[in-house]
């Protein structure tokens, strides 16, 4: 079972690999696999800037990765920690401004090319995401730094993926609060509201991966973590998904993990 960041665990295959990592490096591979050469990679702080990292060293050498603070096409020697680290700016093709950052991501050339990464507090069978209040607004129980970028990047770029922790507090039937757009409310809730193509691709949690249905728009259960199974999935979580189309994801292999741990974060700022 992947359930702690620092719990190690064990591999049950022959492949030559380690034999132990933890939930979050099997998370930062999940998505790092998720991204395609060429892809515009838009990065958070923390996990997403590793998985991005790791993409540009294994599967996507090609990909760009940007940040919200202006800087393009950053290089990252080191892993930052945080958009404003002045790390991010370390060999780029551009150290411009916000507004370059969303203009990269709004214009009609290199916008269909762009895959935000993401996470929230809570997250609905649609991929809309909330990172403001939980309870009700004027009066929460917790209330959240809030959108940030984010609602623009869930807006505009091609495709999001979604980091989350896996738990029913997490994957709610309804959001306290929309910040921002997955699919909506279905197959049209996009259009309807006037935004473009794109949406959520996939979400990736210390237990599973998740994808969105092509026709309802809804998620469904694309795999299990190694030693994870389909019911410990669903019981962690406050609606019900497909499952008809699991399969097991693929532990991290040696190469993938080596990279990760030598070369994106070898003092393991972000591992832990």
């Amino acid at each position: 079972m992947l359930s702690e960041d620092r719990q190690p665990i064990e591999k049950k295959d022959t492949m030559p690999t380690e034999t132990n990592y933890t939930s979050r490096e099997m998370m930062a591979v999940a998505a790092a696999r998720e991204i395609r050469d060429g892809d515009i990679v838009f990065c958070g702080t923390g996990i997403s800037m590793l998985a991005a990292m790791a993409a540009k060293h294994i599967s996507a050498p090609n990909s760009v990765i940007f940040f919200e603070t202006g800087a393009i096409d950053s290089q990252l020697e080191e892993v930052p920690l945080a958009v404003g680290d002045s790390r991010v700016m370390f060999a780029t093709s551009v150290n411009g401004s916000l507004a370059d950052a969303f203009a990269t991501m709004q214009n009609r050339f290199t916008g269909r090319q762009v895959v935000g990464i993401m996470g929230a507090a809570q997250i609905d069978i649609y991929g809309n995401l909330n990172s403001t209040v939980i309870g009700d607004y004027h009066h929460p129980t917790v209330r959240f730094s809030g959108s940030g970028g984010a609602c623009d990047v869930a807006s505009f770029v091609s495709r999001t993926i979604i980091f989350m922790q896996h738990a029913k507090r997490k994957f709610v039937p309804r959001l306290d609060y929309l910040t921002s757009p997955g699919w909506l409310d279905g197959p049209d809730g996009r259009k309807k509201a006037g935004l473009p193509e794109g949406g959520p691709a996939c979400v990736i949690t210390n237990l599973a991966a998740m994808g969105f249905d092509p026709d309802s728009k809804k998620m469904f259960l694309k795999g299990c973590f190694d030693g994870v199974s389909k019911d410990e999935v669903l019981d962690n979580m406050g609606f019900a998904v497909d499952v008809s189309q699991a399969a097991p994801i693929a532990p991290p292999s040696a190469e993938e993990l080596a990279i990760l741990r030598e070369k994106c974060d070898p003092q393991r700022l972000i591992l832990g």
